[in-house]
């Protein structure tokens, strides 16, 4: 953990800015951000993006703010309102990749790549391998059908290539060259599209063509791309940063470490997912995660983990899985890693086997490794690796790179077995090594290195040596690969395909989730906070983000089916041979189906026959692309997809959704009970909580683009909320619970932050598993109800009590009522108006309505000290 050089935030708040919500609409929303209670606000990517996009991760230039934001006077103003509020702001800053737009030259260094090669003085910005093909030319996989037959619509007009609406420079001295000479004779290669999967010689975001790898490890790179950003931070228009896709870096840690002495130390958080007991580098130059970690562990706790394996049970009778097309998890999961590493990776994995041939070919004693047996063994280590990446270069010796090389060893003892010919196998042990980034190759043996005594000795020692370096560089090269590849494969084979395969529980199927093991119990989350605060006290915590496939209220409406498995399977059965279907239909798979029906529950029954039908049947096309079992972006069947469009409108997106309003209506309080439990645990817990926006009141969202619409804000409900006015339905709940927990933290962030303590706070009784509790600095007690529906069915709370720390009375704030410290409480009595409990040590009279209060009568100065001096 590297703490910050000046205060963190206590709690963040997502914008996603777009020309639709540009700087000044952000503006205008601080002052009800600042009665909201964060401290900062959180924008993603600020600077120049490809014209209209809706989230700024598709880079066009570093030197300037996004003028369709509202340039840099836009971003001033809205960091001088902030101020003047006594809030900061934290940036999204995109250091992987640039964006290949249409037109190219919106990406000025790339345009100057394109006419001038590998001369370019930008040339080492973009991670090209030029040698890989192509006549040493660089791959556009932008035509929309093969060259030969495209050839018609090309036109040239001066220094300009002309493709439809697309143009490119040309290489000087090649315009008056006939068109196929002069095609021939760019720096750049134009081909159609398709061939990108196995052609494509430059390091792309994940399989997104166009999106271009930039060189950040190159520290002039690093300097030129982030100018800007260091320039706002040392300025103070910025005070914190979230790093995008560090694992798509060749040194996460190294780049890190140069960022925090560029910005002398501001809050930081990086954007690295972690699986299973996978931990964050305890080296890196960083305050920790953006959060994804603590979804799945506050997700997990509303799961049932017996009533989840019954659900499983009704998803296979009703879809009859293959095992490896959404029967079992683990198979299903290898299945989509390796048609993507086949396939969608082809040209990635292609590059790593022509680095190790020629390493092979240099270094004698390994030798003789045929191609398609280096192939196997990259192909065969990678479909192995449980984690994103590996980080075998970081800090030798640490913790973390020990653990990556005992994972990268029991992934090749696996890959061994793929090999028919035992001794062929060595290919395993060649990549192994290369991906340790320690490999050493002897010379021929009995080669002392000393060379002969007949005149040539220094001339053989210098080309060793420099063959040496060659290999040196490839090894390292080959490392840095390796991991990123990794890193694409699992986000592109579990996040994006997998998840959609296994769909038994949609609310597990989230970015850092498992859907094979769903289920947190109060222990494990506990484990976790206690660590959280141990080791990073201010990581970044979430529950809802722009990349989340399902809103977090989406997902804990979900969550409640795992407690009553039986009634889904009968009112999904009803619902289902409701729907209405035209007699020469084409049938949709009972997977779709079953996808389809809970998203709309997910939604809500009430809402999926209205306006949110139209948000249903994107989702849900999107969902059967992404599985890629009968339909893909990149190989589409339109009858078929017209067939799931048919299903959803007839269906889960039509009339026949009333069918689920008498489950909604019965499940109504467990719903309740998950969203406003998993929103307080979020908020309290250890780490800085990140609010998506919209998300203080129920926020019901799918996949991208429909969780990036503009957000609209309800500053009247909110002052009627402080004014005493009692919540009018759950949205207002969970307003109101959230403005009291981030006025707490954001008025006492010694309760919360790096000095804290976190202590969990076991309840006794026949019911105890069921409340989640714990004490935040011994001056907050945050407690919860999980699983509420089998806490009905078995009979209620009983004589369940929860005893106060003592040394004082607790007020709880969302009722007002005063409870004894150090006595027994009922459960019962704690959690009957309210699901959830938020209390504060006597001296937090009247906390919230006078935090409030207080905030708005500090001097500015006072403010900026106390909350932004949170204000990193």
């Amino acid at each position: 953990m590297t703490q910050p050089s000046s205060p963190s935030p206590t709690a963040t708040y997502r914008l996603q800015l777009q020309p639709d919500f540009p700087f000044a609409a952000a503006e205008r929303a601080v002052p009800y951000l600042t009665a909201l209670g964060v401290s900062h606000l959180h924008l993603s990517p600020v600077l120049e993006a490809v014209p209209g996009s809706t989230h700024g991760y598709d880079v066009t230039g570093h030197a300037a703010v996004r003028a369709e934001l509202g340039g840099e006077e836009g971003l001033r103003a809205l960091a001088a309102t902030a101020r003047a509020h006594g809030l900061g702001l934290v940036v999204d800053i995109v250091p992987n990749h640039m964006a290949v737009p249409s037109p190219v030259s919106l990406n000025g260094p790339l345009w100057e790549v394109l006419r001038d090669g590998p001369a370019s003085r930008y040339a080492h910005w973009f991670d090209i391998d030029w040698d890989g093909g192509h006549r040493g030319r660089l791959l556009l996989p932008v035509l929309e059908g093969r060259i030969g037959d495209e050839l018609p619509r090309f036109r040239v007009e001066g220094p300009l290539l002309h493709y439809g609406g697309q143009v490119f420079p040309l290489r000087p001295g090649t315009e008056r060259l006939p068109l196929p000479r002069l095609l021939e004779a760019q720096w750049y290669r134009l081909a159609w599209w398709r061939l990108a999967r196995t052609e494509l010689n430059y390091r792309r975001f994940f399989t997104i063509s166009q999106l271009i790898g930039v060189r950040v490890e190159d520290p002039e790179v690093f300097a030129a791309t982030h100018a800007t950003v260091l320039r706002l931070v040392r300025e103070g228009v910025v005070d914190g940063l979230r790093v995008d896709h560090p694992d798509g870096l060749v040194d996460p840690g190294g780049y890190l470490a140069r960022l925090r002495a560029g910005t002398k130390g501001c809050w930081t958080v990086v954007e690295k997912i972690l699986t299973g007991a996978e931990r964050l580098p305890g080296d890196w130059a960083c305050a920790g995660t953006t959060g994804y970690d603590a979804l799945r562990h506050i997700d997990g706790l509303f799961v049932c983990p017996q009533g989840s394996g019954r659900l499983f049970s009704h998803y296979r009778d009703f879809v009859t899985p293959l095992a490896d097309e959404g029967g079992d998890w683990e198979e299903t999961a290898r299945r989509a890693a390796y048609e993507v590493v086949e396939h969608e990776l082809a040209a990635e994995v292609e590059r790593l086997v022509r680095t190790a041939a020629r390493i092979a070919e240099r270094v004698p004693r390994p030798g003789d490794h045929a191609p398609w047996a280096l192939r196997q063994a990259v192909r065969e280590l990678l479909v192995r690796l449980p984690v994103y990446r590996p980080y075998t270069g970081d800090a030798p010796g640490g913790a973390r790179t020990a653990a990556d090389a005992a994972m990268l060893r029991g992934a090749a003892e696996q890959a061994r077995a793929t090999f028919r010919v035992p001794e062929e196998a060595a290919a395993v042990d060649l990549v192994h090594d290369l991906a340790l980034g320690r490999f050493a190759g002897g010379g021929e043996e009995g080669d002392d290195g000393t060379g002969g005594g007949d005149g040539t000795a220094g001339s053989e020692a210098t080309d060793r040596e420099a063959e040496g370096d060659l290999v040196t560089r490839d090894v390292a090269d080959f490392a840095a690969r390796f991991a990123q590849t990794a890193s694409a494969l699992y986000a592109k084979s579990v996040e994006d395909t997998a998840f959609y395969r296994y769909p038994v529980l949609l609310s597990a199927c989230e970015v850092g989730g498992d859907p094979g093991e769903p289920a947190v119990g109060p222990g494990t989350f506990h484990e976790y906070c206690a660590r959280l605060q141990r080791d990073w006290p201010e990581s970044g915590t979430a529950l809802s983000t722009h990349d989340t496939k399902r809103s977090a209220d989406v997902r804990a409406r979900i969550a409640v089916l795992s407690e009553c498995p039986d009634r889904w399977r009968d009112v999904l059965s009803t619902v289902a041979d409701g729907a209405e279907a035209a007699a020469d239909a084409v049938p949709v798979d009972p997977m779709v189906a079953w996808t389809a029906w809970q998203t709309a529950f997910g939604l809500g029954a009430s809402a999926a026959g209205g306006p949110a039908a139209e948000r249903l049947t994107p989702a849900v096309l999107k969902a059967v692309r992404e599985a890629g079992l009968r339909t893909t972006w990149t190989e589409p069947d339109a009858v078929y997809e017209e067939a799931v469009a048919e299903f959803v409108r007839g269906g889960p997106g039509g009339p026949a959704a009333a069918g689920l309003a008498s489950l909604e209506a019965e499940l109504a309080p467990h719903v309740r009970a998950n969203v406003l439990g998993a929103a307080l645990l979020h908020l309290t817990m250890p780490g800085v909580p990140d609010l998506y926006q919209g998300t203080e009141r129920e926020y019901a969202a799918l996949v991208d683009p429909d969780n990036r619409r503009p957000p609209r804000f309800e500053p009247e409900l909110l002052a009627e909320l402080d004014g005493g006015a009692a919540p009018a339905d759950p949205s207002a709940e969970k307003l109101r619970l959230t403005a009291a927990a981030l006025l707490l933290r954001r008025s006492h962030p010694e309760w919360f932050g790096a000095a804290s303590t976190y202590e969990p706070l076991a309840a006794e009784g026949p019911a105890a598993e069921h409340c989640v509790a714990f004490v935040r600095g011994g001056r907050v007690v945050t407690a919860v109800t999980r699983l509420s529906l089998r806490l009905r069915e078995t009979g209620g709370w009983w004589d369940t009590v929860l005893r106060l720390p003592a040394g004082g009375d607790w007020r709880e704030l969302l009722t007002g009522r005063t409870l004894a410290g150090g006595t027994a409480v009922g459960v019962d009595t704690l959690l009957t108006q309210w699901p959830v409990a938020l209390l504060v040590r006597e001296e937090g009279r009247g906390a919230t309505r006078a935090a409030r209060a207080a905030w708005a009568e500090l001097p500015e100065e006072e403010r900026q000290q106390r909350a932004g001096d949170t204000t990193t």
